[in-house]
């Protein structure tokens, strides 16, 4: 709250140095026109002048009271130097300099003056003197009733001003408070649903492959690698029910350490093995070394091991083609099998496989996937990820 209310100061001591300078700038054309005051009255009021312009303008930099007392001294004395100096009396230019300076130029100060009591007291204190010295000057040139509704016209919209502005900065800071817990509302919204799908992609890539396969008994595949598969998905498991957060580093195998950086060439090795012991023969082509960022390179390979994956359970063969290039943006990975192939249009849009596990993991990383196939001509994926 405190940096709210060092905000509204500024704002109001750049308003008023504004604001004054302005009516003062007015003014003193005013005083410029010929004939408006005699020779001498000008040696007495362009300093004055000058001092009224410096204090406004240190207003608009400064909380302290000094310049504002400063200006109201000012701009007194010019006031004063106008009326007493000249023998034949106030012409209607000097007349209209003083307007401006006490019904425009002074109540500047207004603005700065509405903060708090002690500076409401301050303003009222300087109104009185500056309205009661300008009517009293002017009474004999002016009516004095028409002058002192000048003067009280305005100081009241300088200081209308100054509260409204005093009142409306808090109430914009609450405001925008409010839309910044909504914000934060909406983020942790949106990284909860982020985890439940990053805990759907777990659980379909680890313990419903391994379910399937125990659901088909293990057709195809050897008990050994079964039974490992479903020891590495029991033990992450565990992990899990201890509260770790895990890291994937391949399908059914995650890691709950973080790694910054990882290189490809090593970490296919796991993807080879694991696919090798389940019956799927996979021929590598490309790319032997390949280093990505360890958020890219977890997407990349475990969207590749699921479309490997797809290959085992659903082509028909026994036999893919896995071929990875890069060049200085891109890493790319073609999957192929000449399988039974199908059209695209009949895939399950509630399918978490390839939606899910693929296209939705490779773009939250500035990734993406394509998808071909024909029923008898086999299936081509291919997965980009940046580099």
């Amino acid at each position: 709250m405190d940096h709210i209310l060092k905000e509204r100061d500024r704002l109001l001591q750049r308003t008023a140095r504004i604001y004054g300078l302005s009516f003062t700038a007015i003014a003193l054309i005013c005083i410029c026109v010929p004939g408006a005051v005699v020779g001498d009255t000008y040696l007495t009021v362009i300093p004055l002048f000058l001092v009224l312009g410096f204090s406004q303008y240190r207003v608009g930099t400064s909380r302290s009271l000094v310049w504002v007392l400063l200006q109201v001294i000012a701009g007194l004395g010019i006031v004063v130097a106008i009326a007493a100096i000249n023998p034949q009396g106030i012409s209607p230019a000097a007349l209209s300099a003083i307007t401006q300076l006490t019904a425009a130029s002074l109540p500047s100060v207004a603005l700065v003056l509405s903060t708090d009591r002690i500076r409401l007291a301050l303003l009222a204190l300087v109104f009185a003197v500056v309205a009661v010295t300008t009517v009293a000057l002017t009474t004999p040139y002016h009516s004095p009733l028409a002058t002192g509704a000048l003067v009280v016209l305005g100081w009241a919209i300088a200081s209308m001003i100054g509260i409204w502005i005093g009142a409306g900065v808090p109430q914009a800071a609450r405001r925008i408070a409010s839309i910044g817990r909504a914000h934060r509302a909406e983020r942790q919204a949106s990284e909860i649903e982020a985890q439940r799908r990053q805990s759907a992609r777990l659980l379909h890539d680890t313990v419903l492959a391994t379910l399937t396969l125990l659901a088909h008994s293990g057709v195809g595949v050897a008990p050994a690698a079964l039974q490992q598969q479903s020891a590495d998905d029991a033990k992450l498991l565990r992990q899990l029910r201890l509260g770790a957060t895990p890291t994937p580093l391949s399908s059914g195998g995650y890691n709950l350490e973080p790694v910054e950086e990882t290189v490809l060439g090593t970490t296919l090795e796991s993807v080879k093995q694991r696919f090798g012991r389940m019956g799927l023969e996979v021929s590598w082509h490309g790319t032997g070394q390949v280093l990505l960022p360890s958020d890219v390179l977890d997407a990349f390979l475990l969207a590749l091991a699921e479309c490997l994956e797809n290959v085992r359970r659903h082509s028909g063969v026994r036999e893919a083609h896995v071929t990875i290039v890069d060049d200085a943006t891109t890493v790319r990975a073609m999957i192929t099998d000449a399988g039974v192939g199908f059209i695209l249009d009949d895939v399950d849009s509630a399918r978490l496989g390839f939606k899910e596990s693929v296209v939705a993991r490779l773009k939250e990383v500035g990734g993406h996937a394509r998808l071909f196939s024909e029923p008898g001509s086999g299936t081509t994926v291919v997965l980009e990820v940046p580099r």
